[in-house]
């Protein structure tokens, strides 16, 4: 693929966004729509420069909407939501990846575990919040639980597939030329699930960043979640879609950094290769 291809083919991707805005802009320009319902994308993109900016004391304005319209509080709140989803993924996926990668190598094992884990899987992350806030508090300690949660199945149902579904070429081809089980797993198997490993981790990293958003709205008083939620009460809608934004921007930026680190750690796999 060449790279001009490449680049038509980004910027294709936002005549379809631009289109969309403009038509949100005629819209509410037009009066079809309540401000205070649907805000318009110049209102939007006002707040969260305003969400975006360091707080400054501006005297002159106190009790008008430019006092508390400049907050400043995006970074706090992203670096806030950031900072769970990390330590609740390492927890999530810290636990998952061995777990996964011995269900997979035994057939023992995985005739053991395998039963609670098709149970335990379909629960949604956000049916543990009663108990979250039981066992935890409020806080971040429920918060990164809820996120593990939601990062530990996807990361361990990959592992599992990728260890069980290494091709059967490879293992005779290992044993013929007398590798001991050690190495197979080391030298065969664990290579060769990479690539289910790491749709896990991708997975579970776009889980954790959903799961963050809810428990932020219950058990937290910081983080975007938290943010939007308190926009709702005060019917600040230009805020809540400015959250959106945000959420939406840090969830592609991640899922960015993720593919270029799987493209980066199977370059050598087939299809990859330049």
């Amino acid at each position: 693929m060449s790279k001009p291809f490449h680049w038509r083919q980004a910027g294709a991707g936002f005549i379809v966004p631009i289109v969309l805005i403009a038509v949100w802009q005629s819209v509410c320009a037009l009066g079809w729509v309540n401000e205070h319902v649907l805000p318009s994308p110049w209102a939007v993109v006002t707040r969260w420069v305003a969400y975006l900016l360091p707080a400054k004391p501006f005297a002159e304005f106190e009790g008008s909407w430019v006092a508390w319209a400049i907050s400043g509080e995006l970074l706090l709140d992203a670096s806030g939501s950031m900072y769970r989803v990390l330590v609740g993924f390492l927890v999530g996926a810290g636990l998952a990846l061995p777990l996964g990668l011995v269900m997979g190598a035994s057939p023992r094992v995985y005739a053991w575990l395998n039963p609670l884990a098709q149970v335990l899987r379909p629960i949604p992350p956000i049916a543990y919040i009663p108990l979250a806030i039981l066992w935890f508090g409020l806080g971040n300690p429920p918060a990164i639980f809820l996120i593990a949660i939601g990062a530990f199945f996807p990361v361990l149902i990959n592992t599992i597939a990728g260890v069980r579904h290494v091709d059967g070429i490879y293992l005779r081809a290992a044993r013929n030329l007398g590798a001991n089980q050690r190495t197979l797993f080391l030298r065969v198997i664990l290579p060769a699930s990479v690539p289910y490993i790491l749709s896990g981790v991708r997975i579970g990293i776009g889980t954790a960043f959903i799961v963050v958003i809810v428990s932020e709205m219950i058990a937290v008083n910081n983080g975007l979640g938290f943010r939007i939620l308190e926009a709702r009460e005060y019917f600040w809608s230009d805020k809540i879609i400015a959250g959106m934004i945000s959420i939406g921007m840090l969830g592609l930026a991640i899922d960015i950094g993720v593919n270029k680190l799987n493209n980066y750690l199977l370059r050598w796999h087939r299809g990859l290769e330049h």
